[in-house]
């Protein structure tokens, strides 16, 4: 017998039913482990990036039991994101700052030209929700890269994909999922306000430094 077969099934087994859905240990703890990651996201700190490589790495188990390949590959793609976040924040975390006007016309440009042109992809598959689920994949990746680039917009992003999430499953009867959703939701729309309150206050800061070096001369 293979020695990850037991712990296999102990992550496997059903530990409670919400809504008619089964949670799995391996499930909660991914589910633990993403919301503390993105919760630390919110404040800019660095150690949000081990965080989202550990939930990533467990959603990644996860969805290979569920025969779910395209979605594992993505988590994939989310620990590479996490290494170069990692690396590329500074000491102190993100410093937060506002895209212009050319490069939101970029990423949203990209972003929906691969979204069409990856529909038809999910419906040969047999995705259940096709342009929702290939809609949430793009601006997944949209938001983690330009969050590792520390743009505050990508907590939009986040915001306006949990919420397609929040309905998709709803649609699907996924109540437990959904509600999972509603709160990542919640917590987008919390990390804009923060990040855009550290944007204001560091500049504020660097106009103090400025006006006190005139006075000095």
């Amino acid at each position: 017998m293979s020695v990850m077969s037991p712990i296999r099934d102990f992550a496997m087994q059903t530990i409670f039913t919400a809504w008619g859905y089964q949670v799995s240990w391996l499930e909660l703890v991914a589910v633990t482990a993403s919301l503390i990651g993105v919760w630390l996201g919110t404040t800019g700190v660095k150690w949000t990036w081990p965080w989202w490589a550990l939930s990533s790495a467990l959603y990644g188990w996860l969805f290979v039991e569920w025969d779910l390949l395209a979605s594992a590959s993505l988590q994939v793609v989310f620990i590479f994101a996490a290494i170069w976040g990692w690396f590329g924040w500074g000491p102190k975390g993100a410093q937060s700052r506002k895209g212009t006007p050319k490069q939101y016309a970029v990423v949203g440009t990209v972003g929906i030209i691969s979204w069409v042109l990856l529909a038809p992809a999910f419906a040969d598959i047999g995705a259940a929700a096709t342009w929702p689920d290939s809609f949430g994949l793009v601006f997944s990746i949209v938001a983690q890269i330009i969050m590792v680039l520390q743009f505050r917009e990508s907590w939009i992003v986040w915001l306006v994909v949990d919420a397609v999430y929040v309905i998709t499953y709803a649609r699907q009867g996924l109540w437990f999922t959904a509600a999972l959703y509603v709160v990542f939701t919640l917590i987008a729309a919390e990390g804009y306000r923060k990040w855009l309150k550290q944007e204001r206050l560091a500049s504020a800061t660097g106009l103090e430094k400025i006006s006190s070096t005139q006075l000095v001369l």
